[in-house]
């Protein structure tokens, strides 16, 4: 298996030529979509649609009344002053996310960072959702499935790089260690994983470590956010993108389930 990590999202548009048909995604956004995503997963969502912009969201509400329609700007809650007239049934915390409010429904979810990463990796053999809630569920299906490359993919912030993710991808890498040979490591690997070892498994100190968590420490009410988000295996659950574009539970292994 070899391990590669995108560490920032300027390396989004590069992965769109690459061919990835024979390597597993596992996309991180630690703050907040990919944790919010399995949150809502978890409670019972059927399936997420991950979009890049806006509109698409509104294109599938006008389309598909029923769905309901979740993301961020800024990290705050999509409102009517962006779409023209209806504010997002949800933002981007892992708390919006209740099962009586969730179970059984499809949400459109459009995030700065996330749904692009998602997008980007569409390619390939499978894409994973990765976060520090449900690290332990990810490294059990790698270990169980052997890709032959693994991309690890950092949403990162706007264009730069989220300490989150590199620590959460690095966490991974730290799980998987042995059955990873240390020349299959990218240097981008080595470092994302030696930054793992050096820090320790502290959420204090992740959280110290990490701008976003700071910014959202900064705003009462998304501070909540940050515990939930950096707790470590909260969540049982692996997801993984679709043929049709959505994000599921997975219910059995293979490549991009249908």
């Amino acid at each position: 298996m070899t391990v590669e990590v995108i560490l920032t999202p300027a390396e989004f548009p590069n992965l769109v030529a690459r061919d990835l048909s024979q390597t597993t995604c596992v996309v991180f956004d630690v703050l907040r979509a990919t944790s919010s995503m399995l949150t809502a997963l978890d409670n019972g969502a059927e399936e997420i649609i991950p979009v890049g912009e806006i509109a698409e969201a509104l294109a599938i509400k006008k389309q598909r009344p029923d769905v309901l329609l979740a993301g961020e700007r800024n990290g705050l809650r999509i409102r009517k002053e962006l779409t023209g007239g209806i504010d997002f049934d949800f933002g981007n915390s892992p708390r919006d996310f209740a099962a009586e409010k969730v179970n059984g429904k499809s949400i459109a979810w459009t995030t700065t960072n996330g749904t692009r990463a998602l997008r980007a990796c569409a390619r390939s053999e499978m894409v994973l959702l990765g976060a520090l809630v449900n690290l332990r569920s990810v490294a059990d299906i790698l270990a169980q499935l052997r890709p032959r490359h693994l991309l690890l993919v950092c949403a990162g912030t706007f264009e730069a790089a989220a300490f989150e993710d590199l620590f959460a991808a690095g966490a991974l890498i730290d799980s998987l260690q042995r059955l990873i040979k240390s020349d299959a490591l990218s240097d981008s690997a080595q470092l994302v994983w030696r930054a793992y070892r050096q820090l320790g498994d502290d959420p204090n100190a992740l959280a110290e470590s990490s701008l976003n968590a700071r910014r959202l420490h900064a705003n009462p009410d998304l501070a909540p956010d940050v515990p939930l988000c950096l707790r470590r295996n909260s969540i049982e659950l692996n997801a993984a993108l679709m043929n049709d574009g959505s994000v599921r539970a997975m219910r059995g292994f293979g490549a991009k389930l249908a």
